[in-house]
């Protein structure tokens, strides 16, 4: 048991770090947000691009489908309505969402996560072949709306470069350019709806069929998982990224979450073989998985202030170094993010933003004492 949460531990740190690792060339592009979407300026940043772009985002979804089922589980275990006091849960998290979306980082992922997560609490608990309907049938709408999007960037009548300028040079202009360009900055969020059920899903079922175990049959169910997603997703995420930015959707959308899966699986049977004691580098990613809330939201509050002009601005007078200055921010925020993870963690059982969550969640429950 203790060898599964271990793993989980690790596996949300890689995915937060590695979400890290896609949202920094947000940070650091010259021209702001607006100016990443424009997409790689060659192949050889396209590639160090796609080590990141959407797997660990993917990875991140998958794992937050185990985190509820667990909590589905749990409340089986302990006899209690399902899914209940989770969907306040899920209330905390939109709110939660909106003001890191208007607050800090305008490609927030918290409030999706929010609205998949009421719909997947309702389906998580049915039979597999109920399960298994609402996945195939949410990939089926996903591959529908991935095929038409990528119809329309080969044809010319999409495009990912809408010009959109984001104004950093205070936090309140910033604030309020998030506010304008609401509705382009939500399109993501709304788009991989689907996706984000199909991978919720996944994660439910992989727990269920005990893919995180230590265990033979968990072994075999890694091994798998890493012959799909790396053996296969991963050639086919090379060629949809160097095919060109018309096949951004099906790289990014498609190839990318194959990919993680993958991860899941090597990284799960990773942790399984090594020595009980971790060292440095492992208690910091563990740390980081455990306070995993805590650590997204602080990662694009530090990477805002150091990058933006209303902060260090780094990225104006470094930006022109173009990858270095991106890989070094990403080590950058990544160390301060694990020392800070790890010293907190060492103190208190929760990260900060989990010790508010879990107060708000259970200050409604809490029944008043009776007056004598």
């Amino acid at each position: 048991m203790s060898g599964r949460i271990t793993a989980l531990d690790v596996l949300r740190g890689v995915a937060i770090l590695g979400t890290l690792g896609t949202n920094i060339w947000i940070f650091t592009d010259p021209d702001g947000p607006g100016g990443f979407l424009t997409g790689a300026s060659g192949a050889g940043e396209a590639l160090l691009r796609m080590v990141s772009n959407g797997k660990f985002l993917a990875l991140l979804s998958i794992l937050f489908g185990i985190g509820l089922a667990v909590q589905h589980r749990s409340a089986v275990k302990r006899g209690q309505r399902w899914p209940g006091w989770y969907l306040w849960r899920s209330a905390l998290l939109m709110v939660e969402g909106a003001l890191h979306f208007v607050l800090i980082f305008e490609f927030d992922v918290l409030m999706f996560y929010a609205l998949v997560s009421v719909v997947v609490a309702f389906v998580v608990g049915r039979g597999t072949r109920v399960v298994w309907g609402w996945a195939i049938g949410a990939a089926v709408v996903h591959l529908a709306l991935v095929g038409l999007l990528t119809l329309g960037m080969v044809t010319g009548r999409a495009s990912l470069a809408g010009g959109m300028a984001i104004d950093t040079s205070s936090w309140w202009a910033h604030v309020q350019s998030r506010l304008d360009h609401v509705v382009a900055l939500r399109f993501e969020a709304v788009f991989v709806l689907p996706l984000s059920t199909v991978l919720f899903l996944a994660g439910a079922m992989l727990l269920r069929a005990g893919a995180l175990e230590d265990s033979t049959r968990g072994h075999r169910i890694q091994r798998r998982l890493m012959g799909w997603g790396l053996g296969v997703g991963l050639p086919l995420n090379v060629l949809t990224t160097l095919a060109g930015g018309e096949w951004f959707a099906v790289d990014r959308y498609v190839c990318a979450p194959a990919v993680a899966f993958g991860l899941l699986g090597g990284i799960t049977a990773l942790v399984h073989r090594m020595r009980a004691e971790p060292g440095v580098l492992r208690r910091g990613v563990t740390a980081v998985g455990r306070s995993a809330l805590s650590c997204y939201i602080g990662q694009n509050l530090i990477a805002s202030v150091l990058c933006y002009r209303w902060g260090l601005d780094l990225t104006g007078r470094f930006g022109h170094l173009g990858v270095w200055f991106t890989v070094g921010m990403w080590v950058v925020v990544s160390g301060l993010l694990m020392l800070g993870a790890t010293w907190w963690m060492g103190r208190f059982s929760r990260g900060p933003v989990e010790t508010l969550w879990n107060w708000a969640y259970r200050a409604p429950q809490r029944r008043p004492t009776p007056v004598a």
